[in-house]
Formats: C-alpha cells, sequence, structure tokens
C-alpha cells in the first residue's frame, strides 16, 4: 500500500477540522529533537487542531506528549548493549503495538531508532493494515545493509529523507520518499551567544574553551569520557588556560556529572539546547562523539575532532556490512577528511592531544574546517523551508488523502 501526498493545505485544513491523532515513536535524544519540532510545525500548521500519543523524550514531552513509557529504555546501541535488555524491548515493542491497535491513530511516524520502530510498524502492519505507517529519517542504505530499502518498502507507506541523495534508493524499491532536510538547521546551532555564556559562567578571556560531547547513549559515554579526561591531561601542559564545557542530556546526566568531577581542567557540566549553542558560540574547538551533534558543531563553525569505540565484536561485525569511508556525515557528504575522525584503536589520547592540539594551536586549521561546512550547510536545507514543515506538511497530507480514500 502506498500513499502519494498531493493535497497539500486544502487537505491539511479538512484534516484539521476533525483533529488528527499521530501516533509518534522516539527512541534516543536525536529523534526526541525531531519528534517536538515535528509537533511543533504540525500544531502551527493545523491551528493547534492535531493530537499526539506516542512515546517520546523531554523535548516531545515538552511539546505536549505524554509519553506510554520512559523513552530512555530504548537508548541503546550496538549488539552487546542491547542483549541484557532484550526481554523488556519485546514488552515495549508488544505494548506499543497494543496501544496503536487499540487507539486507530490517523498515521504511525517511527522516528529512526529502526531497532524498535520498525518491528513496531510489522506487527501493526499484520494487525492494522489500513493504518498509514510512515518513517521519519531513511536508514543509511547508501552506508551499509543496502537490502534494507527493500524490507522498508515492505512494511511503510512513506518516507522522509533528511538528506538529498536518498529517495531514490527507495524509489526504486516501490516506497515513497520524500526528502524534507535534516532538522539539525532548525536548532539555533549557529546563533549562540558566546559572550553570554562567558559571563554567566565567569570564565576569562585568556581562557579557552573545549566543547566535550562524549555523546547520548550510556554505553558511548562509558566507553569515551576517560578517553576525553586523559586527552585533557595531555593538553593541559601546553594550554594551561583550557576550561571544558560538557553538554549533556538528562539519560546520561548522572553518569556524566560523575565522570568529570575529577577532570584536570576547569570543567561544566550544562544542559538545555540554548545553553549548549551559546557553549559552541564561546569555544574553540570540540570533542565529540559521531552522531547528530558533529552536525551541529558544523553549523556552528566550531572545528572538530570526531572520536568513537564500540564494542570490539560489535565493530567486527559491521566492518563486514559498512561500504563508506567516513563515519561523520560531513566528511561523508564532501567525500574527503575535513573533520579528523579517530575510530576504535585510534580513539586514543595520544592520538586526540595531537588533532585537538593542532586545532588550538593553528588558526588556519580551524578556518579551513570552518570554511569547508558552508556547502554541507546548504545541503541539509538551511535558509529554505524549515525541514520540520516539510515533514509535518507531508505527513498530515498522507493524513488526509487516506481519510479522503475511506469515505
Amino acid at each position: 500500500m502506498s500513499f502519494n501526498p498531493t493535497v497539500d493545505l486544502v487537505a491539511v485544513d479538512a484534516v484539521a477540522n476533525d483533529g488528527p491523532t499521530l501516533f509518534l515513536i522516539a527512541g534516543e535524544p536525536s529523534g526526541d529533537a525531531l519528534g517536538a519540532r515535528l509537533m511543533t510545525a504540525a500544531k502551527r500548521l493545523t491551528g493547534g487542531k492535531v493530537r499526539f500519543v506516542g512515546i517520546g523524550g523531554e523535548k516531545m514531552t515538552a511539546a505536549g506528549l505524554v509519553s506510554l513509557f520512559p523513552m530512555g529504555e530504548l537508548t541503546l546501541f550496538g549488539i552487546f548493549e542491547l542483549l541484557p535488555h532484550l526481554p523488556n524491548l519485546i514488552r515495549r515493542i508488544d505494548q506499543t503495538v497494543a496501544e496503536i491497535v487499540r487507539l486507530r491513530p490517523d498515521a504511525v511516524v517511527g522516528i529512526d531508532s529502526p531497532g524498535f520502530t520498525l518491528r513496531v510498524a510489522k506487527k501493526v502492519r499484520a494487525a492494522e493494515p489500513a493504518i498509514p505507517l510512515i518513517h521519519y529519517v531513511a536508514p543509511t542504505v547508501w552506508a551499509w545493509k543496502p537490502k534494507r530499502a527493500a524490507k522498508y518498502a515492505a512494511i511503510y507507506d512513506h518516507l522522509l529523507a533528511i538528506l538529498p541523495f536518498e529517495p531514490p534508493y527507495f524509489e526504486k524499491e516501490g516506497l515513497a520518499c520524500t526528502f524534507v532536510g535534516h532538522s539539525v538547521v532548525e536548532g539555533g546551532a549557529g546563533k549562540g551567544d558566546g559572550a553570554a555564556f562567558r559571563q554567566r559562567h565567569g570564565i576569562g578571556p585568556g581562557e579557552r574553551i573545549v566543547a566535550v560531547l562524549p555523546g547520548s547513549r550510556k554505553g558511548e559515554v562509558s566507553r569515551l569520557l576517560p578517553d576525553f579526561r586523559a586527552t585533557l591531561d595531555l593538553l593541559r601542559p601546553s594550554h594551561p588556560n583550557l576550561v571544558a564545557v560538557v553538554p549533556t542530556v538528562a539519560t546520561v546526566r548522572d553518569r556524566v556529572a560523575a565522570a568529570i568531577a575529577d577532570w584536570p581542567v576547569r570543567t561544566l557540566l550544562i544542559e538545555g539546547d540554548a545553553e549548549k549553542y551559546d557553549a559552541f558560540a564561546a569555544a574553540e574547538v570540540a570533542l565529540a562523539a559521531s552522531g547528530t551533534v558533529a552536525l551541529e558543531l558544523a553549523l556552528a563553525r566550531l572545528p572538530t575532532v570526531i572520536a568513537y569505540r564500540l564494542n570490539p565484536v560489535t565493530v567486527a561485525l559491521y566492518r563486514r556490512l559498512i561500504r563508506v569511508k567516513y563515519v561523520n556525515l560531513v566528511n561523508l557528504m564532501l567525500n574527503r577528511m575535513l573533520v579528523p575522525e579517530l575510530l576504535q584503536q585510534d580513539c586514543r589520547p595520544d592520538r586526540l592531544a595531537d588533532e585537538l592540539g593542532h586545532l588550538l594551536d593553528e588558526p588556519a586549521a580551524r578556518q579551513a574546517q570552518i570554511d569547508g561546512v558552508v556547502e554541507v550547510a546548504r545541503w541539509l536545507g538551511q535558509g529554505d523551508t524549515p525541514p520540520s514543515e516539510r515533514a509535518a506538511r507531508t505527513i498530515l497530507d498522507i493524513v488526509a488523502e487516506h481519510r479522503f480514500g475511506r469515505n
């Protein structure tokens, strides 16, 4: 079954009169941010006549969602992180499917987190095939496991892609796919107030700020923070005025706070997007886990070193499937190593300190990164119709077309 959204605002208005219900599912902080922006855009397009149910985190909750259960239960990555929690995840999948069948929403929208959302969608398709199933954030079939495109086409009615080159991979399998742009361009990553941040936290003009971002999953935080601490320890003799600023999220706040308590440089733990973006504006460089935050750093024009480490067995399995040279989307889109990536065995304090020290010591190296991300920002949709509005409009049009088809 496939829906081709062509009704536009007339249909949106018609749907809004009857108040559509959207079941949204996010499984990690990046999806929570996407979901919150999607909710805000849908409310704006319908004049507030839309209802949200499902699973989300603190941002979606703030936007009006009452989560079926805590989203933190789904924030897992890697085989060995997942296995101990598998019985609970299976129970949550069944609970979610039962709630969708009971509510019969106008559409189910899974936001990334395919390990959970895809399984839910498959069961909903079998139980209630008439409910439109939409997935937001296309799987990276261009990077690994290309057969997933056909798998998604067999389950979903529509896919929302965040990168401009993704739709053809799915359209050739018969799945309607709309490029909406990357919602990270809406987050204000390039609009922080660095001077205000320094003043709030008493950071003097001679102190140099390093933004340190260890990730949002428990496993990655636990693996990366010890190396990040050791990196700062190595940099301290040659850069005695460093201040580390560590943005975090609720799911790992306590773990991060405990880990940075004895760091060798002055360290600030901060929360919230506004504070994070102000920190980006105040910082000279960043040390970050691979992920969506790397795009935020690029949009903030903050020179960065990317680091990541997975369980070795997980990596051994993934390496047989991965088809790309880089993990950072900036480098992938440019097809060159603009932002240093230190992964697995290269993710060591000495290597990280060398790369970060190079950026701190060489203004030309910092400027090269700043200049290089301009084109990437345009490809992601910066300066055009907000991606969340495109996504909301597409979803509402699908709902309208489905309703008209039943009448």
